[in-house]
């Protein structure tokens, strides 16, 4: 398989992202639920929010690299039995998954630099406080991050229904693509 997107495929980059970003907003949705839950003598009420964090700025850094990798090599063009309203659906629904994505993250940030601390990743080093004490930040930007997280969740698998729609009933390459076989 190349490692760039073809005319008719996806490469390994792009699957590699793609795939691997979807099982970690999963997986940070999940932890974020569960998280909220702990009690305050629970072991892992610390290191279950570390962990949340550090995971959601490496997150950070992979969206990053997904979006210039997408400059680099841009995805296959739609499949011809794709009309002008759905080529349309598809780029703003990626557009609003990108764009949600990129939002859960900063208000996480927002969250997490509230007091003025920066966040440790890992225990490697330290992204630091840009923006804090703004008034309520903390609160604020605590729901603004649980109803973009809800709101991403849903629309992810609204994508994937999407995909498997096109898959099964469309009979097109829409998921076949992404999976890296040929249209």
């Amino acid at each position: 398989m190349q490692l760039r997107n073809s005319a008719s495929r996806y490469g390994a980059v792009s699957i590699f992202l793609h795939w691997g970003v979807a099982l970690v907003v999963f997986g940070l949705f999940g932890l974020g639920l569960w998280m909220v839950g702990l009690d305050y003598y629970d072991p892992w009420r610390k290191a279950g929010p570390d962990l949340h964090k550090s995971i959601g700025l490496v997150l950070l850094a992979v969206m990053l690299l997904r979006v210039l990798w997408r400059l680099i090599s841009p995805p296959p063009p739609a499949p011809a039995n794709h009309g002008s309203l759905t080529r349309v659906a598809a780029k703003l629904g990626h557009l609003a998954l990108y764009l949600g994505l990129f939002a859960v993250m900063a208000a996480g940030y927002l969250i997490s630099t509230a007091d003025g601390v920066g966040i440790p990743v890992f225990g490697l080093f330290e992204v630091p406080a840009l923006v804090s004490n703004l008034p309520d930040q903390a609160d604020t930007a605590g729901v603004i991050h649980l109803y973009l997280a809800w709101g991403l969740v849903i629309f992810a698998i609204l994508h994937a229904v999407a995909a498997l729609k096109h898959h099964f009933i469309d009979r097109d390459a829409t998921l076949t693509r992404m999976l890296g076989r040929k249209a």
